[in-house]
């Protein structure tokens, strides 16, 4: 396994087939948020609680519980990254982290690094993920890991794409970079399986591996050539 040219002093981590499987997103979130969509509508359309959410949405997809369901049923059989509906699922998930129907599948290794990384004092951990940044909490407070389920205190940022921008874009990793001055962006190490935001992170300066876990697609030759794999957070430096 290759190790990182220089002990970072932040490790930026991706989410969704990098710190647990991309199945757990696809296979056990969306689905959750589609099943717990209508009666939330049924219940909480005219909620103190409920409004920001629903009026966050465009206002033709916002006039009545029929159309915001439609619109939230095609944009999510498209995959779209909205930021209105990544905020509206993130509310839909909180109740299932609450009731313990959800539960972040991390793999076996994650939490023991992230706990290695802030326990040696000079290594801050943050999240980059296209999911919002309450979704993100919202995982990382509720995982399978033991006995620490909530790991959020041991977290230092998280960004999504609303407040640091694309994640192939360079300038959104100079964007998270400078949210910690003190750190040269040779000091980041970024860890993610989408080969083209280890590009980008690369390109903006920071190292960046890209993370080859169970699930994910196949890399292609090329991108083990060029960039440096992992299947671990175990010794990476």
């Amino acid at each position: 396994m290759a190790a990182a040219a220089k002990p970072p002093r932040v490790v930026l981590l991706d989410i969704e087939g990098t710190v647990c499987p991309i199945s757990f997103v696809k296979d056990v979130l969306f689905p959750y948020a589609l099943e717990a969509l209508p009666q939330t509508l049924a219940t909480s359309w005219d909620s103190p609680d409920f409004a920001p959410y629903r009026d966050a949405f465009p206002p033709e997809h916002a006039s009545s519980p029929e159309a915001l369901a439609a619109h939230v049923r095609e944009l999510m059989s498209r995959d779209e990254k909205v930021s209105y509906l990544k905020s509206l699922q993130g509310y839909l998930w909180e109740a299932g982290y609450a009731s313990g129907a959800l539960s972040a599948p991390l793999f076996a290794d994650v939490a023991p690094a992230i706990a290695a990384w802030a326990a040696a004092g000079d290594t801050r951990v943050a999240i980059y993920s296209s999911g919002s940044v309450a979704a993100q909490r919202l995982l990382f407070r509720h995982t399978n890991a033991a006995p620490q389920r909530d790991l959020t205190p041991l977290l230092s940022g998280f960004f999504d794409t609303v407040n640091a921008g694309p994640k192939t874009d360079p300038a959104s990793y100079r964007r998270i970079a400078a949210t910690f001055p003190d750190v040269p962006l040779d000091e980041w190490l970024f860890l993610s399986d989408n080969v083209k935001e280890v590009e980008a992170a690369k390109a903006a300066g920071m190292q960046s591996f890209v993370v080859e876990r169970p699930g994910n697609a196949e890399l292609a030759p090329e991108a083990r050539r060029a960039h440096r794999v992992v299947t671990s957070f175990e010794g990476l430096y």
